[in-house]
């Protein structure tokens, strides 16, 4: 039997709060020692890792993959590979495809194909409504029985309130989470970045932060009347974050998220009109970028997750007001988070929780985000420390919208397992 030895790394395993010098074997795709010393005689093969920090594989609980009906940005194949070269082993795909994943046989398709490519878990997230158009519930049982793990309209948050209850009640007795994006389009509607002194001095239309914290508001309390588990995504503002931290405190079932750009940069980003920089929720204030760091520090933040969504050249390279929303970050989730722990505010035991422990409780998952005897070995081996400039060749997407493209970056992945296997190393 073909067997793995990785030997000499720092272990941090937050599951088992494992923080120290182990060796983990690995037998048949799965852990099935993490011992001090385990003789190189156990294993078929050897991976010498002195020097790495190794956990378990990331799992990113916000992606766009476009496939399938928008292969050209991105597919599963090259999402997957950006997704390992990234450390992550695990990735949620929204459902705004085309068509939309709002029945079981594109969600079937979906896993289907991710199994055939091997590289990463890719579980999809199915819509709440037909057609992403707020009317009608999707056929969510049967997606959850074909392998969705939760439910989502994204960007189109139904409106409707009675339906979106309808829909968490629906959720909660499946036991899977809902993924909100919470935003009053009715008060962000035409705008393309922050409201605030800079759009108006760019004469830019902006989306006020208040848009997030009402549809926000509005979907905790929704939650808290059916007893749902919802999930917030991508949240930005220092009042949606400050709402969150009261339901919680309450007992409402919420969870959250929050980017490494929402937390790296801010409105000043666009200043120049870089369409890379252009996404929804936008890039707000220093004041809510300090909360949002605050949030992951405190435990109001459960989740990082990148909200991965890859647009052409072609389609970036436009007006800025004309730009569609949206940046790629599987392969720059690890270097600016770790920027987070040289900053002060969270630990590396802390990070390496949010970025695979955690999102695997979200989705409901026993056997990842974990190194236990017994679990999938899916791995991530990192150099905390290595500095690179981040480079087009470097890119694993079919997509270049990255507002961090040439710029120097400390953190790099240097081995992904999956399911006992490497699946990408740097060479």
């Amino acid at each position: 039997m073909a067997s793995l030895l990785i030997k000499g790394g720092r272990v941090v395993d937050p599951s088992q709060g494992v923080d120290g010098q182990y060796d983990i074997l690995i037998e048949n795709g799965r852990v099935v020692k993490i011992e001090k010393n385990i003789s190189e005689t156990e294993a078929t093969e050897v991976l010498d890792v002195d020097g790495l920090i190794v956990s378990p594989g990331f799992i990113d609980l916000h992606s766009h993959l476009r496939d399938p009906g928008q292969e050209w940005k991105e597919d599963i194949e090259t999402g997957s590979q950006a997704a390992v070269a990234g450390g992550i082993t695990s990735v949620c795909c929204m459902a705004n495809t085309d068509p939309v994943n709002d029945n079981p046989a594109i969600t079937k398709y979906i896993i289907e194909k991710a199994e055939k490519v091997g590289l990463c878990d890719v579980f999809p997230v199915g819509a709440i409504t037909k057609g992403l158009k707020g009317e009608e519930l999707a056929e969510i049982g049967l997606m959850v029985k074909a392998g969705a793990v939760a439910i989502s309209d994204d960007g189109e948050t139904p409106k409707d309130a009675k339906l979106l209850r309808n829909a968490m009640d629906y959720a909660r007795s499946l036991g899977i989470p809902v993924f909100c994006h919470s935003e009053d389009k009715s008060l962000s509607a035409g705008g393309h970045m922050n409201e605030g002194f800079l759009s108006n001095y760019l004469g830019v239309p902006g989306m006020p932060a208040e848009a997030e914290d009402i549809g926000t508001m509005r979907d905790i309390l929704i939650a808290k009347l059916t007893g749902a588990h919802v999930h917030i995504c991508h949240v930005s503002s220092k009042g949606a974050l400050e709402i969150i931290k009261r339901a919680k405190e309450e007992g409402v079932r919420v969870t959250c998220e929050i980017t490494p750009h929402h937390f790296t940069l801010t409105e000043d980003a666009v200043r120049s009109f870089d369409t890379n920089a252009k996404m929804c929720p936008p890039l707000r204030t220093e004041e809510d970028v300090k909360m949002c760091k605050e949030a992951l520090k405190t435990g109001i933040a459960d989740v990082i997750a990148t909200d991965h969504a890859p647009h052409t050249v072609d389609e970036k390279m436009v007006e800025f007001c004309q730009a569609p929303f949206g940046i790629i970050g599987f392969q720059t989730m690890l270097p600016l988070s770790l920027n987070l722990v040289r900053e002060g505010y969270i630990s590396l035991f802390q990070l390496i929780e949010k970025i695979s422990t955690v999102p695997a409780r979200v989705i409901n998952k026993k056997d990842i985000g974990t190194l236990r005897r017994g679990a999938r070995a899916n791995i991530a081996i990192f150099d905390p420390d290595e500095e690179y400039v981040f480079t087009k060749e470097m890119i694993k997407s079919k997509s270049y919208n990255s507002p961090f493209l040439n710029e120097k970056l400390k953190g790099k992945v240097k081995f992904t397992i999956y399911n006992g296997k490497i699946v990408y190393k740097d060479v």
